[in-house]
């Protein structure tokens, strides 16, 4: 049991970390959007690839943090049995979830776009506006990182609901645990 809890905090930090970092691209695409108007109405300018470039940092943006989104319990799920729920039927619900819906869904996501995915790495796929971003086969590669992320995340809340099931909610770090204060109304 102490195995998986180091396992659960070690993809816990990796998404932190994922996210922390990522989550700043959120300024990059402000500042992005906010020169390419700037520069259309006020130097009657406009470069192409600059208007790929935001689009492209949202894309990016969105998919590294999903697992950093389940980490943080910020996605979406039907609250009306969840929310009442004890820690142990959360637990429960948690882990029929990941084992009957994420894991699936990150492994369909990763089957079937890692065609897509490697064609684009290997044609050096870019920008279809004439002038855009070269490198679209790096935000494509995203797709597959999406997939990892949520899978990781996915098996670090199976692993949580295990130790609560287990009844060993002493191996779980505070800021992982159930919190009916601080979840999201």
């Amino acid at each position: 049991m102490t195995a998986l809890s180091y396992l659960m905090r070690l993809i816990n930090l990796i998404n932190r970390m994922i996210g922390n970092i990522f989550m700043w691209l959120a300024v990059a695409i402000v500042l992005v959007c906010f020169w390419v108007v700037v520069e259309r109405y006020m130097f009657g300018n406009t470069r192409l690839w600059m208007q790929d470039l935001y689009p492209w940092l949202n894309g990016v943006m969105f998919t590294a943090v999903a697992g950093y989104a389940l980490y943080r319990n910020d996605h979406v799920r039907v609250d009306i049995f969840y929310r009442p729920a004890s820690t142990l039927r959360k637990a429960w619900l948690d882990l029929l979830g990941v084992c009957i819906f994420l894991m699936p869904f990150a492994w369909v996501v990763w089957t079937y776009c890692f065609t897509f995915v490697q064609r684009s790495i290997r044609l050096g796929e870019a920008s279809a506006n004439p002038g855009g971003m070269p490198g679209l086969w790096v935000l494509k590669t995203f797709i597959l990182v999406l997939a990892v992320v949520i899978a990781l995340q996915g098996l670090a809340m199976a692993i949580r609901s295990i130790l609560i099931i287990a009844g060993r909610e002493d191996l779980i770090p505070d800021d992982y645990r159930y919190n009916y204060e601080t979840e999201r109304a």
